[in-house]
């Protein structure tokens, strides 16, 4: 069966991107940093629906985080059909307020660490024959679309990963193929008042906000698709174009 291994894939979008691609085919590997007792809980539900399913532990804001993470999936195995690159920090700051520690902090986790695993389990991506890539980023990259724009670090990180994508596409083809989802406004609660959520909604013409399951549809598509490479694919209810 077809391997995967999706970082930050206990709890939230992740855990809705391992579930759609055990349901998809594919064995997978749970990657958490804290998230035990839920990647716990998620494998043993793979398992009872019959995929194979692992749990990988490590802190992908350590710089030896991906090579710790990678070394774990080789257990596995030689070969990685998919990587999905979805853990991420985030964090509302004014731009004035962001350190020097603030901004290395969010790069290391949303660019660096994408990068050296990426690099780390290249021999195991070419494997496959092809192998792939999905990299989670954010469609405010390209259409900011919140009405407090405090998030500017967070922004450049997911806006190099998407370079990262074409870049990678361009270098890694044919054996390996690059792709990006980038969601738009999921699970707006807790983040946005009801009156930004509203606006925000009052423009999106499906006028709805989006799951982690409609995020998770989208990496099996870019994951099940043999000839599209380099793309970012924006999953936000048509408020992009809105």
């Amino acid at each position: 069966m077809p391997l995967a291994l999706v970082t930050g894939g206990a709890v939230r979008l992740g855990a809705a991107t391992s579930k759609a691609l055990a349901a998809a085919g594919f064995d997978v590997v749970v990657h958490t940093r804290r998230s035990l007792a839920e990647a716990e809980a998620l494998v043993q539900a793979l398992r009872e629906a019959g995929r194979q399913a692992w749990i990988a532990v490590a802190d992908l804001a350590d710089p030896d985080g991906p090579a710790e993470l990678a070394a774990q999936v080789r257990e596995r195995g030689a070969a990685l059909d998919l990587l999905v690159n979805n853990a991420a920090s985030y964090e509302h700051v004014a731009f004035e307020a962001i350190t020097r520690e603030r901004l290395e902090a969010m790069l290391a986790v949303n660019l660096r660490a994408p990068f050296l695993l990426t690099q780390a389990l290249l021999p195991c991506l070419r494997a496959a024959a092809p192998g792939c890539v999905v990299n989670i980023t954010d469609m405010a990259v390209s259409h900011p679309y919140t009405t407090t724009h405090a998030f500017s670090h967070y922004l450049a990180s997911k806006a190099a990963l998407e370079q990262l994508t074409r870049a990678w596409a361009l270098e890694l083809g044919p054996q390996v193929r690059v792709n990006a989802v980038a969601p738009g406004p999921v699970a707006m609660a807790g983040e946005t008042t009801d009156e930004q959520r509203q606006d925000i909604l009052r423009r999106t013409p499906l006028r709805r906000e989006g799951s982690p399951e409609d995020i998770a549809r989208a990496v099996v598509f870019l994951a099940t698709a043999p000839y599209v490479t380099g793309q970012t694919l924006r999953v936000d209810g048509g408020l992009s174009v809105a």
